[in-house]
């Protein structure tokens, strides 16, 4: 599929039937697009009905290599030939080199395998606790996690505990102690926040969910002086904006800043399988002991195989560049869409927040509008939408999905 294709419409079709009976069947926790994919490569999938449609969603970053990398299927492919599951209690062949390789990208000497990023938020929050009883010595049951207003790490009952996203948090309490909420990209209520019990900052250096949010330059930085200054941990969530993303390694690489724990999900596991991970030094992950915190998939030799692979072609920084350089264009031409049926634009990297004209309709119109032209994306909090096409999307393909945005917010 390349960039030629003209936009369509949807006709009644087995994609709708396969739609309603998804629908009648299924909790729901999700309103997705009406569309029931079957196949997918690269930045391409198609429909039950034949239709393609260009991906600018990528699993919310799950799929930054694309769907289907040949890389990656064939780690998978091999692995699943020779042992895919023995829990830990037993250690695999490929657990060594996954933990290792995964601590050198992240220049850090310990790693927690987990699966999916709300575990490892979890996971960071546990460490954190016993981090500030074991090390910091904060007094029993008191220690307490600053986080940001507007945050998401998650859907946990503790996570959503602290969420300002009512639609996250209503009507799942109580909920857990312990969180202090501070305004994102505010050093100084961040600072006050800070007090003797203080053991961990919780951030995302970028917002994703709340639609990518960028905090105002050298707010990671000061994260970082505040918590060396104070004895606190910083720990930066970046599972959804790690990993190339950004057009670098981390998102906190834009500021030369490395954080006392990295949160990682979502593109770890290739689109594959869910791989998660807390990565941090011996200081911090040993104060675990056995029995104190665990998972029966974690660290699984086909997850291992997978993240292996995917740290592998990481090393290398061909989709950090790649994601810069797409970026470029991305930001250009959506910048040229502000005051034209768009009234606010962030981007970093190939990752982009786009704030609809109320004029020209919800975030949620405007990507059924794009469904229908061939392009899927997602909404968020009402009027924003947010594109993250796989990293391996072509330039042509990239230019083809920005001009049908174009044309639907131009023609509104």
């Amino acid at each position: 599929m390349t960039a030629t294709q003209e936009p369509t419409t949807h006709s009644p079709s087995i994609g709708q039937s396969e739609f309603e009976r998804a629908e009648a069947r299924t909790a729901h926790n999700y309103h997705p697009l009406p569309v029931v994919l079957a196949h997918a490569e690269g930045a391409w999938m198609t429909d039950v009905d034949g239709k393609r449609f260009l991906d600018f969603l990528a699993g919310y970053s799950a799929l930054n290599f694309g769907h289907g990398h040949p890389a990656l299927l064939a780690a998978a492919h091999a692995q699943l030939d020779q042992l895919t599951l023995t829990s830990r209690a037993f250690v695999h062949d490929r657990f060594a080199d996954f933990c290792a390789a995964l601590g050198d990208l992240c220049g850090k000497d310990m790693v927690l395998p987990m699966n999916t990023g709300a575990e490892a938020v979890e996971t960071a929050i546990k460490v954190s606790r016993k981090w500030g009883y074991e090390v910091k010595g904060v007094p029993a049951d008191q220690a307490k996690i600053i986080v940001a207003s507007g945050n998401f790490h998650g859907r946990t009952t503790t996570i959503v505990g602290f969420s300002d996203d009512p639609d996250a948090r209503d009507g799942f309490g109580p909920f857990t102690p312990g969180f202090v909420m501070v305004p994102y990209g505010d050093l100084a209520a961040l600072e006050a926040a800070i007090d003797a019990t203080t053991v961990a900052v919780l951030i995302e250096p970028i917002q994703g969910e709340a639609g990518v949010l960028i905090p105002p330059d050298g707010y990671l930085r000061g994260i970082r002086d505040l918590c060396t200054k104070n004895d606190v941990l910083f720990a930066a969530d970046e599972i959804q904006a790690g990993l190339g993303r950004t057009g670098r390694t981390f998102a906190c690489d834009h500021e030369d800043v490395v954080p006392d724990i990295y949160i990682l999900g979502k593109a770890l596991g290739g689109g594959i399988v869910p791989v998660s991970a807390v990565v941090a030094n011996q200081d911090v992950l040993g104060v675990l002991r056995p029995g104190q915190h665990g998972s029966t998939f974690g660290g699984n030799p086909l997850a291992c195989a997978v993240g292996l692979t995917v740290v592998e072609m990481l090393r290398t920084g061909e989709f950090q560049a790649r994601a810069s350089e797409l970026g470029v264009l991305m930001r250009e031409r959506l910048d040229a869409l502000v005051g034209n049926g768009v009234v606010g634009v962030r981007t970093r990297g190939l990752w982009a927040g786009i704030d609809i004209d109320p004029g020209v309709g919800t975030g949620r119109m405007v990507c059924e509008a794009l469904m229908a032209r061939g392009v899927l994306a997602k909404d968020t909090h009402g009027s924003t939408i947010r594109f993250a096409p796989p990293l391996v999307v072509s330039r042509e393909d990239l230019a083809w999905g920005l001009d049908q945005l174009a044309d639907v917010v131009s023609r509104a």
